[in-house]
Protein backbone atom coordinates (compact mmCIF):
# COMPACT_ATOMS: atom_id res chain seq x y z
CA UNK A 1 0.00 0.00 0.00
CA UNK A 2 2.83 2.37 0.88
CA UNK A 3 4.48 1.72 -2.48
CA UNK A 4 1.16 2.32 -4.23
CA UNK A 5 0.73 5.69 -2.51
CA UNK A 6 4.30 6.61 -3.37
CA UNK A 7 3.70 5.75 -7.02
CA UNK A 8 0.50 7.80 -7.03
CA UNK A 9 2.32 10.76 -5.52
CA UNK A 10 5.12 10.49 -8.11
CA UNK A 11 2.70 10.23 -11.03
CA UNK A 12 0.59 13.07 -9.67
CA UNK A 13 3.67 15.20 -9.13
CA UNK A 14 4.66 14.74 -12.75
CA UNK A 15 1.15 15.49 -14.00
CA UNK A 16 0.80 18.46 -11.66
CA UNK A 17 4.11 19.84 -12.84
CA UNK A 18 2.94 19.57 -16.44
CA UNK A 19 -0.51 21.02 -15.72
CA UNK A 20 0.89 24.05 -13.89
CA UNK A 21 4.14 24.36 -15.85
CA UNK A 22 5.17 26.86 -18.50
CA UNK A 23 2.67 25.68 -21.18
CA UNK A 24 -0.26 26.28 -18.82
CA UNK A 25 1.12 29.65 -17.77
CA UNK A 26 1.39 30.69 -21.41
CA UNK A 27 -2.15 29.46 -22.13
CA UNK A 28 -3.63 31.25 -19.09
CA UNK A 29 -1.87 34.57 -19.51
CA UNK A 30 -2.00 34.38 -23.29
CA UNK A 31 -5.77 33.94 -23.24
CA UNK A 32 -6.12 37.00 -21.01
CA UNK A 33 -3.92 39.07 -23.30
CA UNK A 34 -5.80 37.86 -26.39
CA UNK A 35 -9.20 38.76 -24.94
CA UNK A 36 -7.90 42.12 -23.72
CA UNK A 37 -6.74 42.96 -27.25
CA UNK A 38 -9.89 41.67 -28.98
CA UNK A 39 -12.18 43.63 -26.65
CA UNK A 40 -10.00 46.74 -27.05
CA UNK A 41 -8.88 46.76 -23.41
CA UNK A 42 -12.48 46.78 -22.20
CA UNK A 43 -11.47 46.74 -18.52
CA UNK A 44 -9.79 50.15 -18.98
CA UNK A 45 -11.55 51.74 -21.96
CA UNK A 46 -14.98 51.17 -20.40
CA UNK A 47 -13.91 51.30 -16.73
CA UNK A 48 -16.56 53.84 -15.76
CA UNK A 49 -19.29 51.85 -17.51
CA UNK A 50 -18.57 48.49 -15.88
CA UNK A 51 -18.14 50.02 -12.43
CA UNK A 52 -21.46 51.86 -12.84
CA UNK A 53 -23.23 48.68 -13.93
CA UNK A 54 -21.76 46.40 -11.26
CA UNK A 55 -20.91 47.78 -7.83
CA UNK A 56 -22.63 51.05 -8.72
CA UNK A 57 -25.77 49.23 -9.78
CA UNK A 58 -26.14 47.65 -6.35
CA UNK A 59 -27.06 51.06 -4.96
CA UNK A 60 -28.91 52.51 -7.95
CA UNK A 61 -30.53 49.72 -9.96
CA UNK A 62 -33.15 47.62 -8.15
CA UNK A 63 -32.92 44.93 -10.84
CA UNK A 64 -29.35 44.13 -9.77
CA UNK A 65 -30.34 43.02 -6.27
CA UNK A 66 -34.04 42.20 -6.73
CA UNK A 67 -34.91 38.63 -5.78
CA UNK A 68 -36.83 36.52 -8.22
CA UNK A 69 -40.18 34.96 -7.36
CA UNK A 70 -40.26 31.80 -5.27
CA UNK A 71 -41.11 29.68 -8.30
CA UNK A 72 -38.52 31.41 -10.50
CA UNK A 73 -35.28 29.42 -10.42
CA UNK A 74 -33.12 32.38 -11.49
CA UNK A 75 -31.04 34.35 -9.00
CA UNK A 76 -30.21 38.06 -9.01
CA UNK A 77 -27.02 39.50 -10.49
CA UNK A 78 -25.79 40.39 -6.99
CA UNK A 79 -26.53 36.89 -5.72
CA UNK A 80 -24.60 35.35 -8.61
CA UNK A 81 -21.63 37.59 -7.80
CA UNK A 82 -21.74 36.72 -4.10
CA UNK A 83 -22.00 33.00 -4.80
CA UNK A 84 -19.04 33.22 -7.19
CA UNK A 85 -17.05 35.30 -4.70
CA UNK A 86 -17.96 32.81 -1.99
CA UNK A 87 -15.93 30.24 -3.91
CA UNK A 88 -13.11 32.55 -5.02
CA UNK A 89 -12.50 34.51 -1.81
CA UNK A 90 -10.97 31.69 0.18
CA UNK A 91 -7.81 30.58 1.92
CA UNK A 92 -5.81 31.63 -1.14
CA UNK A 93 -6.44 35.27 -0.26
CA UNK A 94 -4.60 34.70 3.01
CA UNK A 95 -2.31 31.68 2.66
CA UNK A 96 -1.71 32.12 -1.07
CA UNK A 97 -0.56 35.74 -0.79
CA UNK A 98 1.77 34.89 2.11
CA UNK A 99 3.19 31.99 0.10
CA UNK A 100 3.87 34.30 -2.87
CA UNK A 101 5.77 36.74 -0.65
CA UNK A 102 7.79 33.97 1.01
CA UNK A 103 8.65 32.47 -2.38
CA UNK A 104 9.32 35.57 -4.45
CA UNK A 105 9.66 38.49 -2.10
CA UNK A 106 7.64 41.73 -2.27
CA UNK A 107 8.03 41.89 -6.06
CA UNK A 108 5.66 38.93 -6.35
CA UNK A 109 2.77 41.30 -5.67
CA UNK A 110 3.50 43.35 -8.79
CA UNK A 111 3.14 40.28 -10.97
CA UNK A 112 -0.03 39.40 -9.11
CA UNK A 113 -1.47 42.72 -10.26
CA UNK A 114 -0.30 42.29 -13.86
CA UNK A 115 -1.70 38.80 -14.26
CA UNK A 116 -4.98 39.77 -12.54
CA UNK A 117 -5.34 42.66 -14.99
CA UNK A 118 -5.47 40.26 -17.93
CA UNK A 119 -7.48 37.75 -15.90
CA UNK A 120 -10.32 40.24 -15.76
CA UNK A 121 -10.92 39.75 -19.47
CA UNK A 122 -10.58 35.97 -19.27
CA UNK A 123 -13.31 35.93 -16.64
CA UNK A 124 -15.32 38.43 -18.68
CA UNK A 125 -15.13 36.16 -21.73
CA UNK A 126 -16.14 33.06 -19.79
CA UNK A 127 -19.23 34.79 -18.45
CA UNK A 128 -20.20 36.22 -21.83
CA UNK A 129 -20.03 32.75 -23.35
CA UNK A 130 -21.78 31.24 -20.34
CA UNK A 131 -24.82 33.48 -20.76
CA UNK A 132 -24.81 33.24 -24.55
CA UNK A 133 -24.86 29.41 -24.65
CA UNK A 134 -26.91 28.66 -21.53
CA UNK A 135 -30.24 26.81 -21.59
CA UNK A 136 -33.00 25.69 -19.23
CA UNK A 137 -33.10 22.24 -17.65
CA UNK A 138 -36.20 20.22 -16.79
CA UNK A 139 -36.61 22.16 -13.52
CA UNK A 140 -36.57 25.43 -15.47
CA UNK A 141 -33.16 26.31 -14.00
CA UNK A 142 -30.53 28.02 -16.09
CA UNK A 143 -27.60 25.75 -16.96
CA UNK A 144 -24.46 27.30 -18.34
CA UNK A 145 -20.72 26.89 -18.17
CA UNK A 146 -17.73 25.64 -20.09
CA UNK A 147 -19.39 22.29 -20.83
CA UNK A 148 -22.16 24.05 -22.77
CA UNK A 149 -20.05 26.45 -24.80
CA UNK A 150 -17.65 23.62 -25.55
CA UNK A 151 -20.38 21.29 -26.77
CA UNK A 152 -22.62 23.84 -28.50
CA UNK A 153 -20.08 26.55 -29.36
CA UNK A 154 -16.86 24.76 -30.26
CA UNK A 155 -18.93 21.72 -31.29
CA UNK A 156 -20.85 23.75 -33.85
CA UNK A 157 -17.70 24.50 -35.83
CA UNK A 158 -17.02 22.32 -38.86
CA UNK A 159 -15.47 18.99 -37.90
CA UNK A 160 -15.42 19.85 -34.17
CA UNK A 161 -18.60 18.13 -32.94
CA UNK A 162 -16.77 15.21 -31.34
CA UNK A 163 -13.93 17.23 -29.79
CA UNK A 164 -16.42 19.76 -28.40
CA UNK A 165 -18.53 17.05 -26.76
CA UNK A 166 -15.43 15.23 -25.48
CA UNK A 167 -13.92 18.33 -23.90
CA UNK A 168 -17.28 19.16 -22.30
CA UNK A 169 -17.35 15.75 -20.60
CA UNK A 170 -13.71 16.06 -19.52
CA UNK A 171 -14.33 19.49 -18.01
CA UNK A 172 -17.32 18.15 -16.07
CA UNK A 173 -15.36 15.16 -14.76
CA UNK A 174 -12.45 17.34 -13.61
CA UNK A 175 -14.89 19.79 -12.02
CA UNK A 176 -16.67 17.11 -9.97
CA UNK A 177 -13.41 15.59 -8.71
CA UNK A 178 -11.93 18.98 -7.88
CA UNK A 179 -15.07 19.98 -5.99
CA UNK A 180 -14.49 17.22 -3.43
CA UNK A 181 -10.85 18.19 -2.99
CA UNK A 182 -10.15 21.90 -3.44
CA UNK A 183 -13.81 22.85 -2.95
CA UNK A 184 -14.57 20.68 0.08
CA UNK A 185 -12.14 18.54 2.08
CA UNK A 186 -9.15 20.85 1.75
CA UNK A 187 -11.18 23.86 2.88
CA UNK A 188 -12.77 22.02 5.79
CA UNK A 189 -9.39 20.68 6.84
CA UNK A 190 -8.01 24.24 6.92
CA UNK A 191 -10.90 25.29 9.13
CA UNK A 192 -10.60 22.38 11.56
CA UNK A 193 -6.82 22.78 11.91
CA UNK A 194 -7.13 26.52 12.55
CA UNK A 195 -10.03 26.15 14.99
CA UNK A 196 -8.12 23.48 16.90
CA UNK A 197 -4.96 25.57 16.99
CA UNK A 198 -6.62 28.86 17.97
CA UNK A 199 -9.45 27.67 20.23
CA UNK A 200 -8.76 23.99 21.01
CA UNK A 201 -11.93 22.79 19.25
CA UNK A 202 -11.65 19.05 18.36
CA UNK A 203 -11.53 18.41 14.62
CA UNK A 204 -14.50 16.06 14.68
CA UNK A 205 -16.66 18.66 16.46
CA UNK A 206 -15.81 21.20 13.78
CA UNK A 207 -16.54 18.63 11.08
CA UNK A 208 -19.94 17.59 12.42
CA UNK A 209 -21.00 21.20 12.99
CA UNK A 210 -20.01 22.30 9.51
CA UNK A 211 -21.54 19.20 7.94
CA UNK A 212 -24.90 20.02 9.49
CA UNK A 213 -24.75 23.72 8.60
CA UNK A 214 -23.61 23.06 5.05
CA UNK A 215 -26.19 20.33 4.59
CA UNK A 216 -29.03 22.68 5.52
CA UNK A 217 -27.84 25.10 2.84
CA UNK A 218 -26.54 22.87 0.04
CA UNK A 219 -29.44 20.43 -0.15
CA UNK A 220 -31.75 23.44 -0.55
CA UNK A 221 -30.22 24.10 -3.97
CA UNK A 222 -28.87 27.22 -5.66
CA UNK A 223 -31.48 29.69 -4.43
CA UNK A 224 -30.77 28.80 -0.80
CA UNK A 225 -27.01 28.90 -1.39
CA UNK A 226 -27.37 32.31 -3.06
CA UNK A 227 -29.56 33.56 -0.21
CA UNK A 228 -26.86 32.65 2.31
CA UNK A 229 -23.88 33.88 0.32
CA UNK A 230 -25.38 37.29 -0.43
CA UNK A 231 -25.37 37.87 3.34
CA UNK A 232 -22.21 35.99 4.27
CA UNK A 233 -19.83 37.24 1.58
CA UNK A 234 -20.25 41.01 2.11
CA UNK A 235 -20.05 40.49 5.89
CA UNK A 236 -16.89 38.37 5.83
CA UNK A 237 -15.18 40.52 3.19
CA UNK A 238 -15.89 43.79 5.00
CA UNK A 239 -14.78 42.46 8.40
CA UNK A 240 -11.53 41.08 6.97
CA UNK A 241 -10.84 44.23 4.96
CA UNK A 242 -11.38 46.41 8.02
CA UNK A 243 -8.87 44.30 9.96
CA UNK A 244 -6.32 44.49 7.12
CA UNK A 245 -6.85 48.24 6.68
CA UNK A 246 -6.28 48.81 10.41
CA UNK A 247 -2.93 46.99 10.16
CA UNK A 248 -1.94 49.02 7.11
CA UNK A 249 -3.05 52.35 8.64
CA UNK A 250 -1.19 51.65 11.88
CA UNK A 251 1.91 51.05 9.77
CA UNK A 252 1.19 53.85 7.30
CA UNK A 253 4.71 55.19 7.66
CA UNK A 254 5.85 52.04 5.82
CA UNK A 255 3.50 52.52 2.86
CA UNK A 256 6.05 54.23 0.64
CA UNK A 257 8.74 51.69 1.44
CA UNK A 258 6.30 48.81 0.79
CA UNK A 259 5.30 50.14 -2.62
CA UNK A 260 8.92 50.85 -3.57
CA UNK A 261 9.94 47.37 -2.47
CA UNK A 262 7.18 45.83 -4.61
CA UNK A 263 8.16 47.76 -7.74
CA UNK A 264 11.92 47.30 -7.33
CA UNK A 265 11.58 43.64 -6.38
CA UNK A 266 9.34 42.86 -9.32
CA UNK A 267 12.24 42.94 -11.75
CA UNK A 268 14.70 40.78 -9.79
CA UNK A 269 14.97 37.17 -10.90
CA UNK A 270 13.73 35.78 -7.59
CA UNK A 271 10.82 38.20 -7.45
CA UNK A 272 9.79 37.49 -11.03
CA UNK A 273 9.82 33.77 -10.36
CA UNK A 274 7.90 34.17 -7.14
CA UNK A 275 5.51 36.60 -8.75
CA UNK A 276 4.61 34.19 -11.51
CA UNK A 277 4.39 31.40 -8.97
CA UNK A 278 2.17 33.28 -6.53
CA UNK A 279 0.44 35.95 -8.60
CA UNK A 280 -3.30 35.89 -8.91
CA UNK A 281 -3.11 32.30 -7.60
CA UNK A 282 -5.32 31.16 -10.52
CA UNK A 283 -2.54 32.12 -13.05
CA UNK A 284 0.48 30.80 -11.25
CA UNK A 285 2.66 27.78 -11.70
CA UNK A 286 2.64 24.68 -9.49
CA UNK A 287 4.10 26.07 -6.25
CA UNK A 288 1.75 29.06 -5.99
CA UNK A 289 -1.28 26.92 -6.80
CA UNK A 290 -0.91 24.55 -3.85
CA UNK A 291 -2.14 24.83 -0.26
CA UNK A 292 -5.28 26.82 -1.00
CA UNK A 293 -7.91 27.50 -3.62
CA UNK A 294 -7.08 29.69 -6.53
CA UNK A 295 -7.63 33.32 -5.74
CA UNK A 296 -9.71 34.61 -8.63
CA UNK A 297 -10.17 31.36 -10.63
CA UNK A 298 -10.19 33.23 -13.93
CA UNK A 299 -9.44 30.68 -16.63
CA UNK A 300 -10.74 27.67 -14.74
CA UNK A 301 -14.32 28.08 -15.97
CA UNK A 302 -15.70 27.51 -12.48
CA UNK A 303 -17.55 30.69 -11.49
CA UNK A 304 -19.27 30.95 -14.88
CA UNK A 305 -21.51 28.05 -13.81
CA UNK A 306 -23.17 30.18 -11.16
CA UNK A 307 -22.96 33.44 -13.12
CA UNK A 308 -25.02 31.71 -15.81
CA UNK A 309 -27.91 31.31 -13.35
CA UNK A 310 -28.33 35.08 -13.11
CA UNK A 311 -31.54 36.77 -14.23
CA UNK A 312 -29.48 38.99 -16.54
CA UNK A 313 -30.32 39.08 -20.24
CA UNK A 314 -27.21 40.75 -21.65
CA UNK A 315 -24.14 38.47 -21.82
CA UNK A 316 -21.80 41.48 -21.54
CA UNK A 317 -23.49 42.67 -18.35
CA UNK A 318 -22.65 39.38 -16.64
CA UNK A 319 -19.20 39.60 -18.18
CA UNK A 320 -18.72 42.91 -16.39
CA UNK A 321 -19.57 41.19 -13.11
CA UNK A 322 -16.76 38.79 -13.96
CA UNK A 323 -14.36 41.73 -14.27
CA UNK A 324 -15.47 43.04 -10.89
CA UNK A 325 -15.11 39.59 -9.34
CA UNK A 326 -11.41 39.42 -10.25
CA UNK A 327 -10.91 43.06 -9.24
CA UNK A 328 -12.49 42.55 -5.80
CA UNK A 329 -10.78 39.26 -5.11
CA UNK A 330 -7.24 39.98 -6.26
CA UNK A 331 -6.71 43.71 -6.62
CA UNK A 332 -8.55 44.55 -3.39
CA UNK A 333 -8.48 41.60 -0.96
CA UNK A 334 -5.12 40.06 -1.93
CA UNK A 335 -3.44 43.46 -2.14
CA UNK A 336 -4.55 44.46 1.35
CA UNK A 337 -3.34 41.11 2.70
CA UNK A 338 0.03 41.72 1.05
CA UNK A 339 0.34 45.28 2.37
CA UNK A 340 -0.62 44.11 5.87
CA UNK A 341 2.17 41.51 5.83
CA UNK A 342 4.78 43.73 4.19
CA UNK A 343 4.15 46.73 6.46
CA UNK A 344 4.25 44.69 9.66
CA UNK A 345 8.02 44.44 9.90
CA UNK A 346 8.05 40.69 9.24
CA UNK A 347 9.70 41.14 5.84
CA UNK A 348 12.94 42.98 5.10
CA UNK A 349 11.77 45.43 2.44
CA UNK A 350 15.30 45.98 1.12
CA UNK A 351 16.23 42.34 0.54
CA UNK A 352 12.76 40.73 0.40
CA UNK A 353 13.79 38.23 3.08
CA UNK A 354 11.05 37.03 5.42
CA UNK A 355 12.30 37.69 8.97
CA UNK A 356 9.63 35.55 10.61
CA UNK A 357 9.92 31.76 10.57
CA UNK A 358 6.17 31.52 9.98
CA UNK A 359 4.70 30.66 6.60
CA UNK A 360 1.30 30.63 4.91
CA UNK A 361 -1.67 31.49 7.16
CA UNK A 362 0.55 31.75 10.24
CA UNK A 363 2.55 34.58 8.64
CA UNK A 364 -0.60 36.64 8.09
CA UNK A 365 -1.76 35.83 11.63
CA UNK A 366 1.57 37.08 13.00
CA UNK A 367 1.25 40.26 10.94
CA UNK A 368 -2.19 40.92 12.42
CA UNK A 369 -0.87 40.08 15.89
CA UNK A 370 1.63 42.94 15.67
CA UNK A 371 -1.36 45.26 15.95
CA UNK A 372 -4.11 43.22 17.61
CA UNK A 373 -1.97 41.10 19.94
CA UNK A 374 -3.24 37.60 20.68
CA UNK A 375 -6.54 38.51 19.05
CA UNK A 376 -4.71 38.65 15.70
CA UNK A 377 -4.37 34.87 15.48
CA UNK A 378 -7.99 34.38 16.55
CA UNK A 379 -9.09 36.95 13.96
CA UNK A 380 -7.34 35.07 11.14
CA UNK A 381 -8.74 31.74 12.37
CA UNK A 382 -12.25 33.20 12.21
CA UNK A 383 -11.52 34.72 8.80
CA UNK A 384 -10.39 31.30 7.54
CA UNK A 385 -13.62 29.83 8.95
CA UNK A 386 -15.81 32.22 6.97
CA UNK A 387 -13.67 32.27 3.83
CA UNK A 388 -13.23 28.51 3.60
CA UNK A 389 -16.83 27.67 4.51
CA UNK A 390 -18.15 30.06 1.87
CA UNK A 391 -15.82 28.40 -0.63
CA UNK A 392 -17.42 25.06 0.21
CA UNK A 393 -20.88 26.49 -0.50
CA UNK A 394 -19.80 27.97 -3.82
CA UNK A 395 -17.99 24.86 -5.00
CA UNK A 396 -20.93 22.65 -4.10
CA UNK A 397 -22.83 24.45 -6.84
CA UNK A 398 -19.98 24.06 -9.33
CA UNK A 399 -19.71 20.34 -8.66
CA UNK A 400 -23.46 19.84 -8.86
CA UNK A 401 -23.56 21.47 -12.29
CA UNK A 402 -20.75 19.23 -13.52
CA UNK A 403 -22.52 16.20 -12.05
CA UNK A 404 -25.81 17.26 -13.63
CA UNK A 405 -24.19 17.54 -17.05
CA UNK A 406 -22.80 14.00 -16.72
CA UNK A 407 -25.72 12.18 -15.09
CA UNK A 408 -28.82 14.36 -15.40
CA UNK A 409 -30.81 16.68 -13.15
CA UNK A 410 -32.29 13.93 -10.96
CA UNK A 411 -28.81 12.76 -9.92
CA UNK A 412 -27.90 16.10 -8.32
CA UNK A 413 -29.36 15.14 -4.92
CA UNK A 414 -27.00 12.17 -4.76
CA UNK A 415 -24.05 14.44 -5.42
CA UNK A 416 -25.19 16.91 -2.76
CA UNK A 417 -25.49 14.17 -0.14
CA UNK A 418 -22.02 12.82 -0.99
CA UNK A 419 -20.58 16.32 -0.91
CA UNK A 420 -22.00 17.00 2.55
CA UNK A 421 -20.70 13.66 3.89
CA UNK A 422 -17.16 14.41 2.70
CA UNK A 423 -17.17 17.55 4.85
CA UNK A 424 -16.86 15.29 7.89
CA UNK A 425 -14.16 13.25 6.14
CA UNK A 426 -12.18 16.39 5.38
CA UNK A 427 -12.15 17.55 8.99
CA UNK A 428 -10.51 14.39 10.32
CA UNK A 429 -8.06 13.26 7.61
CA UNK A 430 -4.47 14.04 6.70
CA UNK A 431 -5.08 15.48 3.27
CA UNK A 432 -1.60 16.03 1.87
CA UNK A 433 -2.19 13.63 -1.04
CA UNK A 434 -5.76 14.82 -1.47
CA UNK A 435 -4.48 18.40 -1.77
CA UNK A 436 -2.04 17.38 -4.50
CA UNK A 437 -4.62 15.36 -6.43
CA UNK A 438 -7.28 18.06 -6.21
CA UNK A 439 -4.74 20.70 -7.27
CA UNK A 440 -4.11 18.64 -10.38
CA UNK A 441 -7.76 18.15 -11.33
CA UNK A 442 -8.54 21.78 -10.53
CA UNK A 443 -5.81 22.82 -12.94
CA UNK A 444 -6.95 20.35 -15.56
CA UNK A 445 -10.34 22.10 -15.63
CA UNK A 446 -8.58 25.06 -17.18
CA UNK A 447 -7.33 23.18 -20.25
CA UNK A 448 -10.67 22.42 -21.97
CA UNK A 449 -12.13 25.70 -20.73
CA UNK A 450 -9.36 27.84 -22.20
CA UNK A 451 -9.51 25.89 -25.47
CA UNK A 452 -13.19 26.86 -25.60
CA UNK A 453 -12.53 30.52 -24.80
CA UNK A 454 -9.76 30.85 -27.39
CA UNK A 455 -11.67 29.11 -30.19
CA UNK A 456 -14.77 31.19 -29.43
CA UNK A 457 -12.85 34.45 -28.92
CA UNK A 458 -14.32 35.81 -32.15
CA UNK A 459 -17.82 35.25 -30.76
CA UNK A 460 -16.93 37.12 -27.58
CA UNK A 461 -15.54 40.00 -29.64
CA UNK A 462 -18.72 40.23 -31.74
CA UNK A 463 -21.04 40.10 -28.69
CA UNK A 464 -18.97 42.77 -26.92
CA UNK A 465 -18.90 45.08 -29.94
CA UNK A 466 -22.64 44.57 -30.42
CA UNK A 467 -23.23 45.64 -26.79
CA UNK A 468 -20.93 48.66 -27.07
CA UNK A 469 -22.67 49.77 -30.27
CA UNK A 470 -26.12 49.51 -28.70
CA UNK A 471 -25.61 50.56 -25.09
CA UNK A 472 -22.70 52.98 -25.27
CA UNK A 473 -22.74 54.38 -28.81
CA UNK A 474 -26.54 54.29 -29.13
CA UNK A 475 -26.67 52.48 -32.47
CA UNK A 476 -29.83 50.68 -33.57
CA UNK A 477 -28.60 47.12 -34.13
CA UNK A 478 -30.08 43.73 -33.30
CA UNK A 479 -28.82 42.48 -29.92
CA UNK A 480 -26.78 39.28 -29.57
CA UNK A 481 -28.28 37.67 -26.46
CA UNK A 482 -28.33 33.91 -26.99
CA UNK A 483 -27.08 31.25 -29.38
CA UNK A 484 -30.46 29.53 -29.00
CA UNK A 485 -33.08 31.14 -31.24
CA UNK A 486 -36.02 30.63 -28.86
CA UNK A 487 -34.17 32.21 -25.92
CA UNK A 488 -32.93 35.03 -28.15
CA UNK A 489 -36.54 35.93 -29.07
CA UNK A 490 -37.72 35.80 -25.44
CA UNK A 491 -34.86 38.03 -24.28
CA UNK A 492 -35.48 40.50 -27.09
CA UNK A 493 -39.11 40.82 -26.00
CA UNK A 494 -38.11 41.22 -22.33
CA UNK A 495 -35.59 43.94 -23.16
CA UNK A 496 -38.14 45.76 -25.32
CA UNK A 497 -40.65 45.97 -22.46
Amino acid sequence: MENLLTNIENINGAVNGFVWGLPMLILLVGTGILMTVLTRVFQISHFKHWVKNTIGGIFKDKHVTAHTDKDDMQISQFQSLCTALAATIGTGNIAGVAAAIVSGGPGAIFWMWIVAFFGMMTNFSENVLGIYYRRRNERDEWCGGAMYYLKDGLGSKKGCAFIGAFLAVMFSVFCVIASFGIGNMSQINSISVNMNSAFGVPNVVTGVTLMVLAGLVIVGGLKRIASVTERLVPFMAVIYLIGAIVVVVMNIDQAGAVFTSIIKGAFGMRAVGGGIVGSGIAYAMQWGMKRGVFSNEAGLGSSVMVHSSSNVREPVVQGMWGIFEVFADTIVVCTLTAFAVLSSGLVNLDTGEVISDQVSTALVAEAFSTIFGKFGSAFIAIAILFFAFSTVLGWSQYGSKGFEYLFGTKAVKLYQCLFVFFILVGSTMDLSLAWDLSDTFNGMMAIPNLIGVVTLSGTVMKITQNYVDRKIKGKDVKPMLSAIEEIQKVHEEEIAI
